[in-house]
């Protein structure tokens, strides 16, 4: 059960990622850390850590790229 925040910014953004590996677990505190630290838009994924097929992390890539 590994959970993962972290944050980027881009453009003078602050982009955001939280995700926790199992649909039981909560992704509360990882939300509430980011917001404290200003982060401008979260992206999150409730995952399996073997499976890649993130949304969130695909989302957050796209908005990086654009």
């Amino acid at each position: 059960m590994r959970q993962e925040t972290g944050c980027g910014s881009m453009a003078g953004r602050v982009y955001g990622y939280a995700r926790v590996s199992t649909r039981e677990q909560n992704l509360d505190r990882q939300l509430r850390a980011l917001e404290e630290f200003g982060v401008d838009e979260v992206f999150a994924d409730k995952a399996s850590g073997k499976d890649f097929e993130r949304p969130g992390w695909a989302r957050l890539a796209s908005a990086l790229r654009a």
